[in-house]
Parts: structure tokens; C-alpha cells; sequence
């Protein structure tokens, strides 16, 4: 009996691998056009001021891969089925129709697409899904992708843990975690979004509010906010979480813990964004910051994964 070779192709949105490398991301960012010098100084200065620079980030996708890669391996050991991840990135290389392309090589002629993003939104996943079909298309192989899984369950106790260890680490210091101001946030998108009945803003509304529950938080300790909005000169989702900050303080909240449900690996909208960024407006808020660890390579984040892509494939 023949080997059913199953084509997994893990996109996300891709990050230069060094700072030499900032500049053609950029522009591919921008549909070709080259940034300003000034543009291009502030990004590259984002990366300088994350320790370690932009080399984590690219290794924490790697990893991740690998980490499925071995998840579905031993779930399919002696089944006669044999899954193969590959890497499709939006704006760096290997780009998604590269992935595709070296399954055609490989003579993969069935495959499933994951997004690195538990929320679908047609400007985001939507686009990534797009791009594999229609490349998959054009080498004749048969492409399923997975949509969202904002509330698979091992996703949600790995968030679940994560906030309990930081509300845990605030009452240790002794601040009473009902005082605690939880803020939810992901990557804003154009506000044109909601004329579409986009799914996106709802998604990240479940999460949190199944968050929420499990954690026993009451619904005034808990907002959702966003984060990293683009700079392309049409509205985008607020209020930014910079803004939130203020709000709370102005409340008379004590401390904030940041709760990134959007992103699943440490990179620029955290490290910088909100390591940085949010923690400093917070310091001069005079209130205290916290944020929950990062999913990265969590066993429970890489089983979500591997069971929506078994689960696209029966």
C-alpha cells in the first residue's frame, strides 16, 4: 500500500532574518515602494531596540514549524500517511508560493494551509488562503486550508495558564489581582473591515470572553484593545492600546496586564510594541505593567495545529 504524502504549508508573515535585511522587507511591506530614510531608520530602530535583535523571530517560526512537523509525525507513525511541513511567508522568503512550489517539486499532489493566527479575517488569513489555493491551483494539487481555531481548547487553557501566572506574580508583589485592568489585544486592521461583517473582531471577542471565564475575571477587570495599527492614511480599529492606558489610569486602576491573544510568537508587535512601547507609557502612568508569555513552541499551541490540519485532511 501506497504512502499518502500530505503537503503542510505553515504561513505566517514572515520577519527579515537581519537587520540588512529590513530594507527589501519594507518595501515588499509596501507593494514595491521603497521607504523613506526616515521611515526606514524608525523601523530599523524598533529591531535594534528588541534584545537580541530581529534573529528570534525568525527562529521562533522555525521552531514552530519544526514542532508540528514532529507533533504529526508520531501521530501518524505505521497509518501509511505521511505529512510534510513547508514554510509560505507573506512578505519575506521562502513566500507561500514557494512553499507550494517545493511541494510540486516533491511531488506532493494534496495539501493543507495553517495560518500562524488563531483569527480569521478576509484581510489577513483570508489573504494568506488565497494565495495558497491559487498557487496550489496551477501545480494541480488539492488544497484545503484551515479558517480560524480562536476557541480549540488546549489553545485557550495555554492563554488560561498564562494569565493566571501573571496575575499570580502581581499578588505576589502585593497587588490584589481584582485591581488588575486585563487587557486582550491583536493586530488592528482598517476599519472598512466592520462594513464587510468581517468575522475578525467577533473571533478575538470569543477568545476573550472564554478567557475571561476560566480566569473568574468580572467583566469590568476585562477590556479588548489594539494594537500596531499601519500608518497608511485611512482609519484603522481603536482604541490602541496606548490610548487604553490612559484610560485605565485615569480610572484609578493601580496595574494592566497585556494579554496578546492576536499573536502567538515573540516578535516585533510584542517585544517592541508592548515590551517596550506600551511598558513605557505605562511607567509614566504611573501603573503597573505586566504581559503573559507568548505561546511560541507551547505543546498545547502545537497540538491546536496539528489537530486542525488532521482535521482539514480526513
Amino acid at each position: 500500500m501506497s504512502e499518502r504524502r500530505i503537503g503542510v504549508l505553515v504561513m505566517s508573515y514572515g520577519t527579515p532574518e537581519s537587520l540588512d535585511q529590513v530594507e527589501a522587507y519594507y518595501t515588499h511591506i509596501r507593494r514595491g515602494s521603497p521607504p523613506s530614510a526616515e521611515q526606514l531608520e524608525e523601523l530599523r530602530s524598533r529591531y535594534e531596540a528588541i534584545v537580541g535583535g530581529v534573529f528570534p523571530l525568525r527562529q521562533n517560526t522555525n521552531e514552530q514549524v519544526n514542532a508540528l512537523q514532529e507533533e504529526l509525525n508520531v501521530r501518524t507513525a505505521n497509518t501509511g500517511i505521511k505529512y510534510v511541513c513547508y514554510q509560505g511567508l507573506k512578505h519575506a522568503a521562502p513566500f507561500i508560493e514557494d512553499g507550494i512550489e517545493a511541494m510540486a517539486r516533491d511531488g506532493i499532489h494534496e495539501a493543507v494551509g495553517i495560518v500562524l493566527a488563531p483569527h480569521y479575517s478576509t484581510m489577513s488569513v483570508g489573504g494568506y488562503l488565497k494565495r495558497a489555493q491559487e498557487e496550489a491551483d496551477k501545480h494541480g494539487i488539492a488544497f484545503a486550508g484551515v479558517k480560524s481555531y480562536h476557541l480549540h481548547p488546549q489553545l485557550l487553557e495555554a492563554l488560561v495558564e498564562r494569565v493566571s501566572e501573571q496575575l499570580n506574580a502581581y499578588e505576589q508583589e502585593g497587588q490584589k489581582r481584582e485591581q488588575v485592568q486585563v487587557l486582550f489585544s491583536a493586530h488592528s486592521l482598517p476599519e472598512k473591515i466592520v462594513e464587510m461583517n468581517d468575522p475578525y473582531p467577533e473571533q478575538l471577542l470569543e477568545t476573550s470572553r472564554a478567557i475571561a471565564k476560566a480566569s473568574k475575571l468580572v467583566d469590568e477587570q476585562w477590556q479588548f484593545t489594539w494594537q500596531s495599527a499601519g500608518q497608511t492614511g485611512v482609519p484603522w480599529l481603536g482604541p490602541d492600546i496606548l490610548d487604553t492606558l490612559e484610560q485605565v489610569a485615569g480610572e484609578g486602576r493601580p496595574a494592566v496586564l497585556s494579554v496578546p491573544i492576536g499573536f502567538v510568537s515573540d516578535h516585533l508587535e510584542v517585544l517592541y510594541d508592548l515590551d517596550i512601547e506600551a511598558k513605557q507609557q505605562s511607567n509614566e502612568l504611573g501603573i503597573g505593567f505586566k504581559r503573559t508569555r507568548s505561546l511560541n513552541q507551547d505543546v498545547r499551541y502545537i497540538q491546536t495545529l496539528a489537530d486542525k490540519v488532521v482535521e482539514a485532511t480526513k
